[in-house]
């Protein structure tokens, strides 16, 4: 049987996942456009942010019809057990500082996880890959990718900086066949160009799809759809 993620995440052409979604319109309308996964940022400290009680009202509402990834940092061990428990999300995303023990947890659990990376300039590539190979070895099969984000220490994501392509796409060779998701400054002025670079597994678009935080522009996400 497929896992969610090699659905969602198909070697045969890149994916795409909106990110930073708040309203249950751009939900809905995220699923009418067949846009892969959208993601919910659960961090209180992003612009980004959509508590649980708001995330409710519009993630149960397209189960099934959209990949949801549940965003935390630093917190998904308080929040996201509930948040599967419901049927609110069906993959989390750990974004912040997780050790690899909280990573693990999640993986033994049979849960889907996404792990997100920076690569600072001077990063062992060889190694990282090395490292996350080993810990796909101890997940099910499938249940395990990466998301490659601009290197800002102490910020989070949605920061709208550009991250290092060639830089990626040597990491995305090297750490074949775990899936990896390119983020960090996509727009739809360069996403194509993005892709042919890195050959990434999926696109991850917060800023780069909106109008102002946590409202998305869908004439961009149309043009990021091409794009994959």
């Amino acid at each position: 049987m497929e896992s969610l993620l090699s659905s969602f995440l198909s070697p045969k052409h890149p994916s795409l996942k909106v990110c930073g979604i708040t309203q249950s319109e751009d939900a809905q309308r995220l699923v009418a456009e067949q846009v892969p996964a959208l993601g919910v940022n659960f961090w209180p400290s992003s612009k980004r942010y959509c508590n649980p009680q708001q995330a409710e009202q519009f993630l149960l509402k397209v189960a099934s019809q959209i990949v949801r990834v549940g965003v935390f940092v630093n917190n998904a061990p308080q929040i996201a057990p509930s948040l599967l428990e419901r049927n609110l999300i069906d993959i989390v995303q750990l974004h912040g500082d997780e050790s690899e023990r909280e990573l693990l947890d999640f993986l033994a659990k049979g849960v889907p996880v996404i792990r997100s990376l920076s690569l600072p300039a001077d990063a062992n590539l060889k190694a990282l890959a090395k490292h996350y190979l080993t810990i796909q070895e101890q997940a099910h099969e499938g249940q395990v990718a990466l998301l490659l984000d601009a290197h800002a220490p102490g910020v989070y994501g949605g920061t709208g900086q550009t991250i290092d392509w060639e830089q990626a796409a040597e990491f995305i060779a090297q750490v074949s066949p775990i899936p990896v998701l390119l983020a960090g400054g996509l727009t739809p002025e360069n996403a194509a160009e993005a892709t042919r670079v890195t050959q990434p597994a999926g696109l991850d678009v917060a800023s780069g799809a909106e109008i102002s935080p946590g409202i998305k522009d869908f004439t961009k996400v149309s043009q990021l759809l091409a794009s994959c």
